[in-house]
């Protein structure tokens, strides 16, 4: 068997030629070091989901009873219904175990004053512009 060695430096000239070479581009993930934004929710998940420390200074909140549960629906359900009464242009109150909430709607005007029953603070909230649909 005769080898034709012409053409072995011919072949290595084109294969030589077919292969290009690109510049290495780093693209950083994290949006805080210039990734895309979207990757931001994404990896702070996987952060939180893999993190197994707990602050020593908070303490575990017990689970809420049935009681406590349908104490705070129903406070819930009764914040809602004020509410749709003052679209109706009625006014009213609730009180709580923490709270008295008093909303009064003066002529489109809507006013909430919230008062913390153990430390005596009111907070008040005013809303312009209501009016009748």
């Amino acid at each position: 068997m005769k080898r034709n060695t012409a053409l072995l430096p011919g072949c290595l000239l084109l294969v030589g030629t077919l292969a290009q070479a690109t510049e290495l581009v780093y693209t950083p993930v994290n949006p805080s070091f210039g990734g895309n934004p979207l990757n931001g929710t994404y990896l702070l998940n996987n952060a939180q989901a893999q993190n197994d420390h707990s602050d020593p200074n908070v303490t575990p909140r017990a689970a809420a009873s049935s009681l406590e549960r349908f104490t705070s629906q129903l406070e819930s359900r009764l914040l809602s219904q004020l509410l749709s009464n003052i679209q109706d242009g009625n006014t009213g109150s609730l009180t709580t175990d923490a709270f008295i909430i008093d909303m009064v709607d003066d002529g489109g005007q809507l006013s909430i004053v919230i008062t913390d029953r153990v430390t005596g603070e009111v907070s008040e909230v005013v809303v312009n512009g209501l009016g009748p649909l």
